[in-house]
């Protein structure tokens, strides 16, 4: 009866451990549309403001400038967008995990409990066996020597 109600335990733990993992999947990728949305929003505006500067030039030495300007500040701001991507990707990994580790630490515990209960037992029952077998060959000589008499 006991394995069954720890049979039961586990698979509520992993039910609830999968919706929290879920839960922090769904958080995370939320947060990277926010941040999507975010960057795509200040890639526009900073866009636009370029655009208006470029109208805004009156030699071609400026508009080459300011068009440097942009293409350097743009790949810069691109880069430090995409590490914070991927730092966000880590954690949502890293938290998508974590329900599990608690489950896969805990079932490890209770493994390695059965182990050393079911070696205990088999320990015991050599033991036992060669009890038994030492008494077979006590009798087994006592016969022999009775017979030898």
């Amino acid at each position: 009866m006991n394995m069954y109600e720890d049979a039961g335990k586990f698979t509520k733990e992993a039910m609830d451990n999968a919706l929290k993992s879920f839960a922090a999947m769904t958080k995370g990728f939320q947060q990277i549309t926010a941040e999507t949305a975010d960057f795509t929003k200040r890639s526009y505006e900073n866009q636009t403001a370029m655009m208006e500067k470029l109208f805004q030039a009156k030699t071609l030495d400026k508009t080459i400038e300011l068009q440097s300007e942009y293409a350097k500040s743009s790949y810069e701001t691109w880069v430090a967008q995409m590490t914070k991507m991927g730092d966000i990707y880590a954690d949502i990994a890293k938290e998508t995990y974590k329900p599990f580790e608690q489950t896969a630490t805990a079932a490890s515990g209770t493994m390695t409990k059965l182990a050393d209960k079911s070696a205990a037992q088999m320990s015991q029952a050599a033991g036992e066996a060669t009890a038994t077998a030492k008494d077979a060959v006590k009798t087994a000589e006592k016969k022999t020597a009775q017979a030898a008499n």
